[in-house]
């Protein structure tokens, strides 16, 4: 198994959701901007929009697996046991998947014209209204004492959720949303947290030493 990521973004949500199932895939650091990879894949082969994740299940590259949410959650139904997501079939799991399109839909892609510096003044305004109200949903979930999205563990929602928390990028800032900072605290301070943080900057780091020796 494969999987393609890039520096900070939300291919570390699939990080995180393989760490807890005790998976071990391959890591290939895709540079979005130069656009080569630290295997020497060609990535625009594998994926044409050029983005992560991407999962790689079998070494002949011939099934694929791309979009966040469809790849964590393939994982964690390979793993029922573990809790990771409802199972299929059920009503939980389809509000389950509500939640996860909403922090698409509300959150994560909101983000990302901002970062860009794709907006009008008009619709910097608008977008960042919008996040932080979908902010303050998830704020008002989390105030009955949960430690997590859906109750007292880490699962899904909240690796993606972690994985496009992109405030200090995006100008978004949710600091005065109490309930959310005490739970993006834990989520830094999780064990499978901290160990994608420390896989990805190993295998960016060599990359980017590669790159640079090409360079000479």
């Amino acid at each position: 198994m494969k999987l393609y990521i890039a520096d900070k973004t939300c291919s570390e949500a699939v990080q995180i959701i393989a760490n807890e199932l005790g998976i071990e895939p391959e890591l290939v650091h895709f540079d979005v901007f130069g656009k080569s990879t630290s295997n020497g894949d060609d990535f625009a082969e594998l994926n044409p929009m050029q983005y992560v994740p991407l999962l790689v299940l079998n070494e002949d590259h011939k099934e694929l697996l791309s979009e966040t949410i469809v790849v964590t959650s393939y994982l964690a139904d390979q793993y029922p046991e573990a809790g990771l997501i409802p199972p299929h079939g059920t009503l939980a799991r389809v509000k389950y998947d509500q939640l996860l399109v909403f922090i698409a839909t509300e959150i994560a892609q909101k983000h990302i014209p901002l970062m860009r510096k794709l907006m009008t003044e008009a619709g910097i305004a608008w977008t960042s209204n919008r996040i932080v109200a979908a902010y303050r949903i998830l704020d008002d979930r989390l105030s009955d004492g949960r430690r997590f999205l859906t109750g007292d563990t880490l699962t899904v929602a909240d690796a993606y959720l972690w994985a496009t928390f992109w405030g200090d990028r995006s100008g978004i800032d949710v600091s005065h949303l109490a309930n959310v900072t005490a739970w993006k605290a834990r989520m830094d301070a999780h064990p499978s947290v901290m160990k994608a943080l420390r896989d990805e900057a190993e295998v960016v780091t060599a990359h980017r030493a590669l790159i640079a020796e090409q360079r000479v």
